[in-house]
């Protein structure tokens, strides 16, 4: 009898296992809300120079009091090539000229001009606040707010190698109770941060939690579900993720000011972190890392929570030991990296599923993080990104299981990069045809991501036995 069959010995997809399901379930459900929030919290509002105009000795002084406000910006601002204020330039002295249609008036490229030294003005109307508002990352900062996501991303990947390891030392538990908690208080920091080096840290830290959070709730799902309805629960929490970009949409809209916006979207794990503690340590892990004793506590209680507390009654070491021998076994074997590159079969594999997981995340994360260059409402293009998800993950389980791995990977590729290349022959202002060429590549993206892990699943274990085979 295997792990797997113990499992269905205490119960199978009973209700600790739904429960447990359901709860891991809620913290990746709001994952989305991080991963694309500074699409929101980094929007770039229309700006200009703040201007001061000095009203004395000039032929206009009885009419700057009467003017409109964009009169005035006319004559302090000058304007772009789509009649609209230059975002970083002001013009040195005050061309009241402009105010008189019947005026000759120079070539406005010879008039003067310098960048803006008193600060900026930003529209208001759609985003209240924001950290390009608040720490003016416009001008000569604009590249800062890459730099911001960039060294969220940088968290990400640093989390997966600390926590990844993390977890294979301590278990799944510890680690993601810890990271539920730094994400919470990290988060939460970030609102408040006083400076934009502390919002880059904070956000670092974000970023290590989040991949602590992800790898360890699938961990966990995946060793205490009976594999008969694995997929089922690992559909489940990718839909989760889809159904958190679209209320992302709808909370942003809700709270447009950056600090509330992220502060709702930290709070509620502090909640996770509270009911984590009734976790159960994975019992796999438990027996493979040399435990076998508390493996047995939880496998009890998990029966008792099932309902099968006769069953689990009748589990002690010995039958966990003689069931489990393969496990026990695997264990005493150590692997490292290097075993990715050590027989051409292998080596091989994990380079094209590298090189897939780096031009899938490149696209993917190069078109969701810079929505506002759709030229349409950001908030209804966050909606239909997520929307998308619904239809293509659905169709992309069918595949995998009626047209298979490889053939659907191949043309999913295809189809996603022809529709990424398209986007170059659209004229400019074609923001329409655009945005379908965008939006049918993010869906064609999801239809890739759940054919990457499986094909992964299944070349890697077929290019063991062959590189066993091989071996002498």
């Amino acid at each position: 009898m295997s792990f797997a069959e113990l499992l269905d010995h205490v119960g199978g997809m009973g209700r600790f296992q739904i429960i447990y399901a359901i709860l891991l379930a809620i913290p990746v459900f709001m994952l989305a809300s991080h991963n694309l929030l500074q699409n929101f919290t980094a929007a770039t509002s229309e700006h200009h120079c703040h201007v001061h105009i000095n009203i004395n000795n000039t032929p206009y002084t009885n009419l700057t009091g009467k003017l409109a406000a964009k009169d005035l910006l006319r004559v302090s601002v000058p304007m772009d090539s789509n009649q609209q204020p230059e975002k970083c330039h002001r013009f040195v002295t005050t061309q009241w000229q402009l105010l008189d249609s019947n005026a000759t008036v120079t070539n406005l490229t010879e008039l003067e001009t310098e960048p803006c030294a008193d600060g900026w003005v930003y529209d208001k109307s759609m985003f209240t606040s924001t950290i390009i508002t608040e720490w003016d990352l416009v001008g000569d900062s604009c590249q800062l707010k890459q730099m911001a996501q960039s060294i969220y991303m940088a968290g990400t990947l640093a989390g997966g190698i600390i926590f990844g390891g993390l977890s294979d030392r301590f278990g799944r538990r510890s680690p993601l109770i810890w990271c539920y908690l730094q994400m919470a208080v990290t988060g939460t920091s970030t609102a408040f941060s006083l400076s934009f080096t502390a919002y880059c840290i904070f956000r670092f830290l974000t970023g290590m939690a989040i991949s602590g959070i992800v790898m360890n709730s699938v961990s966990l799902s995946v060793e205490w579900t009976p594999t008969r309805t694995r997929a089922i629960v690992v559909t489940m929490f990718g839909y989760c993720i889809t159904i958190g970009k679209c209320i992302l949409a709808g909370v942003a809209y809700t709270i447009p000011n950056w600090r509330w916006l992220q502060l709702v979207v930290s709070l509620p794990y502090f909640i996770c972190f509270i009911y984590s503690w009734w976790f159960a340590e994975s019992a796999r892990w438990l027996v493979i890392a040399g435990r076998p004793d508390e493996a047995v506590k939880q496998l009890r209680r998990v029966a008792r929570i099932n309902r099968k507390k006769e069953e689990g009654d009748r589990l002690n070491i010995e039958v966990l030991r003689s069931n489990m021998q393969k496990e026990t076994a695997s264990a005493k074997s150590s692997h490292t990296f290097f075993d990715l590159v050590r027989t051409p079969v292998v080596r091989r594999i994990s380079f094209c599923l590298c090189f897939v997981w780096f031009s899938t995340s490149f696209a993917y994360y190069g078109l969701a993080m810079d929505l506002q260059n759709f030229g349409v409402n950001i908030f209804l293009i966050q909606l239909v990104f997520g929307a998308v998800d619904f239809p293509a993950k659905f169709i992309s389980v069918l595949t995998i299981g009626f047209i298979g791995r490889r053939v659907t990977q191949t043309l999913t590729l295809i189809l996603a990069g022809l529709s990424i290349l398209a986007n170059i022959f659209v004229p400019q202002g074609g923001y329409m045809v655009s945005w379908i060429f965008r939006v049918r590549s993010r869906s064609v993206q999801a239809f890739v991501l759940p054919k990457v892990q499986s094909l992964a699943d299944m070349v890697s274990c077929r290019g063991e036995r062959r590189a066993r085979r091989a071996d002498p």
